[in-house]
């Protein structure tokens, strides 16, 4: 029924054309756009766009030149309304002290080992906005923000439970969750600074908005631990951070969508596992939805006929931004991608 609200008030109100970043930030903001836009809250890149922009992993993730080209790709080859940075999910724990294994352009970089065995190990070193791979997003954001002044420029910090699993390792980080509830609140009290930190700088390098993974995923953590740990964490965060945030959480979601609806996230960027109309139902426009393509299936070794119903679905839903779930393979094909652009411009269109 909201879709259908929606939908009405979109065609009784025609909105004059928008550029990319009006458009974003008009549907972020749930307010009336010309179309729905398409967004890219995590990486759309793939190896060919490295080809292309003649900047590849694993010089394109701490390179503020490299990084910027490789991302603008996303607008100029892609037809995405936004551009966004920051490849990998391990930039700021680089930056704290963890041992990263930078692996080649058809692989993501990934921490390796445990830097910390509890809550009191953890220190946020002094040069952490100044380490390289800090720099890097700060400055390919300044340049992308210089470059294309009429595209949205998402920047990301990952939020506290997700640098637990870095710091702390994933498997003795969860098991810590049942262990020692206490513990892990402190881990993620210290860690939100983290968060809150090396977003302020991205805003002041230029982004328009802040994409926010917290991978406590649908597979691995229920709706009843999300509220436990992170609700009032996020809601805090939602007030400190002053600009648009999208949640980003893998996995089957729906269950606590209700409780994201209510952190006071502009956006929550949802998985292919959650029904899109169940989805835009819950959170009954009180957050932004973006999303929800399917990764492995449809963007990696699929059609573009089943990358247009995904999208005719999600817009026929109401989700307001249209976008790949996740991180897209780094083999995807570069023309199921463009099809993302492609049909949310026919089928996201307000009439």
């Amino acid at each position: 029924m909201f879709a259908e609200l929606t939908a009405v008030a979109e065609a009784a109100t025609p909105v004059k054309e928008m550029t990319p970043r009006e458009r974003v930030l008009a549907a972020l903001a749930r307010k009336p756009v010309d179309r729905r836009p398409t967004c890219n809250p995590t990486s759309i890149i793939n190896v060919e766009m490295m080809d292309l922009s003649g900047a590849g992993f694993p010089e394109a993730h701490r390179d503020a030149e490299l990084m910027a080209r490789l991302a603008a790709t996303g607008h100029t080859e892609l037809g995405f309304d936004t551009v966004m940075p920051v490849f990998s999910i391990i930039n700021e724990s680089s930056a704290i002290g963890c041992e990263i294994q930078w692996n080649e352009r058809d692989n993501w970089a990934t921490v390796r080992g445990n830097l910390c065995e509890t809550a009191e190990d953890i220190r946020i070193p002094d040069n952490f906005l100044s380490h390289p791979d800090c720099k890097s997003v700060t400055g390919a954001l300044t340049l992308l923000r210089k470059r294309y002044p009429d595209v949205a420029a998402i920047g990301k910090t990952m939020g506290p439970w997700s640098m637990g699993y870095h710091l702390f390792g994933t498997e003795n980080f969860l098991l810590r969750s049942v262990d020692n509830e206490d513990e892990v609140k402190r881990i993620l009290e210290a860690l939100k600074e983290v968060t809150v930190t090396w977003a302020l700088a991205q805003v002041e390098a230029g982004a328009d908005a802040l994409t926010l993974p917290d991978h406590a995923t649908g597979d691995l953590v229920n709706a009843e631990y999300y509220e436990r740990f992170l609700f009032d964490i996020h809601c805090e965060m939602a007030e400190r951070i002053p600009c648009p945030v999208i949640l980003h959480i893998c996995g089957a979601t729906v269950d606590r969508m209700d409780l994201i609806a209510k952190t006071g996230f502009a956006a929550f960027h949802f998985d292919s596992k959650n029904n899109a109309a169940e989805a835009v139902k819950v959170m009954n426009g009180r957050c932004a939805l973006v999303g929800n393509v399917n990764n492995p299936v449809t963007l990696y070794r699929g059609t573009t006929e089943m990358v247009r119903e995904e999208v005719r679905k999600a817009c026929e839903a109401g989700v307001n931004l249209i976008g790949a779930e996740c991180a897209v393979p780094l083999l995807a094909k570069t023309a199921l991608l463009k099809e993302i652009s492609k049909a949310t411009r026919e089928f996201g269109q307000v009439r």
